[in-house]
């Protein structure tokens, strides 16, 4: 009885999208159909009040009630009654404006969007905290995966000494696709796009400024600082070959495009490229479209979070629990509860980046050499010198011409060692192409 008293003098929470694409069709359903679980844990409904669209004749799968769709942003942004503002446009401009609009007029927001957040979050956040307002993010990386409120709540008691991620679902079906089934990188990325996996031009993935974007976003929680993401080192997955695929089973490893971040004394490595880890690590098995985060907490130890990364019911999932966090707020008459990035403004500070050039990890190696005695030894001087030692050697598969693949696994070395030796080698003249060259990481966010 009492349960009910208190749902009959709740009052319903009104909120406004802007943008009714893939993902904001999915928050509406995702509204509709849990209605009845949402209520029960709130106490009261969430009522879609506007959404603001480009096209109000355009045909839509879901559909909503007369008069709530608008093609003006303001709608939603000046409407008194509505207390929340999705923005779920994606990209910068206007995105980045209707946010700040929405929270200069007293609303609390929602938003999905990684670009605006992982290059204008500072000035996002700080408004937010200037006006006692609310952000939620949960949906700006990993999808459906809860891996925000973890770094922001489940793991607050810990120092983050690592992330692994493979964010980006794109880049690791092509991947993944590649290793269980072969094919060239070309071939597997145009099956991509006709299964819908992949954009038409699918740059923003294969080049890794997606996962650029989210380990941002990522670092700024775990670390209390705000990086740029032209400071992170990014590189795409295009040059992976069949070829390296099938010498890193040799070796015992898979090629993943990670994103990783660690604190290194009073720095912080962040860096986005095919990383080649081994087969026994669970972020090996990790397949398709699914994304993982692997965290190292120094009291916690390794977590992993596993789950689709992308999709409308994934997504709007986590939109959904943004949304529900800030209503209960507002059922308590309380904002800012949790800071955004989990550690209070005056905490806040800048770390210096690591240079990718002072990276001190083993490296993977394929030349493609002339077919006879003294090259190894030739190479294997030149390494030397720039005090790089070789670890392990595969020469076999010849090709027309005598050239043959040989491929050496390093010990740890220096990244600028390695590329001063790969500038002196591709100049000798038993190599016939550019040096392919991958970073190993065998210790993923391991215990010591």
């Amino acid at each position: 009885m009492k349960k009910t008293d208190n749902l009959k003098t709740m009052k319903d929470i009104h909120i406004g999208l802007i943008g009714f694409g893939t993902v904001g069709q999915g928050v509406v359903r995702v509204i509709d159909e849990n209605r009845s679980i949402l209520r029960d844990k709130l106490g009261c409904e969430i009522v879609v009040k506007r959404i603001a669209v480009r096209d109000v004749r355009k045909e839509r799968d879901v559909r909503v009630g007369e008069g709530i769709l608008t093609d003006n942003p303001m709608d939603v942004i000046e409407d008194p009654d509505i207390s929340i503002v999705v923005e779920l446009i994606g990209g910068i401009t206007p995105a980045r404006d209707f946010i700040l609009r929405a929270l200069e007029r007293g609303k609390h927001v929602v938003t999905a969007n990684k670009a605006v957040l992982s290059t204008h979050g500072r000035e996002v956040f700080t408004l937010a905290g200037d006006r006692g307002l609310d952000v939620g993010f949960e949906a700006s990386v990993g999808g459906g995966i809860p891996v925000i409120r973890a770094l922001r709540e489940g793991l607050v008691a810990n120092r983050i000494d690592s992330i692994y991620g493979i964010i980006n679902g794109t880049a690791n079906y092509i991947l993944s696709k590649m290793t269980n089934e072969g094919g060239k990188f070309e071939d597997v990325l145009r099956r991509a796009q006709e299964k819908g996996y992949a954009e038409s031009d699918p740059s923003f993935d294969i080049e890794g400024t997606d996962t650029a974007h989210k380990l941002a976003i990522l670092i700024n929680i775990a670390f209390g600082t705000y990086v740029d993401t032209r400071d992170i080192y990014t590189e795409g997955i295009t040059r992976i070959t069949p070829l390296d695929i099938r010498f890193a089973r040799e070796f015992g490893y898979r090629i993943k495009l990670l994103a990783i971040a660690k604190l290194v004394g009073d720095e912080i490595e962040a860096r986005v490229h095919p990383t080649m880890i081994p087969e026994s690590h669970p972020l090996a098995k990790v397949d398709g479209v699914f994304n993982a985060v692997h965290i190292r907490g120094n009291a916690v130890g390794p977590v992993m979070f596993y789950g689709l990364g992308a999709g409308m019911m994934p997504t709007a999932s986590a939109v959904v629990s943004d949304l529900v966090d800030i209503c209960r707020n507002q059922l308590k008459g309380v904002s800012s509860r949790l800071t955004p990035l989990s550690y209070t403004q005056e905490a806040i500070k800048d770390i210096k980046i690591k240079n990718i050039e002072d990276l001190d990890i083993p490296y993977y190696l394929r030349f493609l050499a002339i077919d006879k005695p003294g090259v190894l030894s030739r190479i294997s001087g030149v390494l030397g010198a720039h005090n790089i030692s070789i670890s392990s050697v595969i020469q076999k598969g010849r090709k027309i011409g005598g050239a043959v693949p040989l491929v050496i696994v390093t010990h740890s070395a220096l990244e600028r060692e390695l590329r001063q030796a790969i500038k002196e080698i591709e100049k000798l003249d038993v190599i016939l192409d550019k040096i392919i060259y991958l970073r190993i990481e065998e210790n993923l966010g391991a215990v010591n």
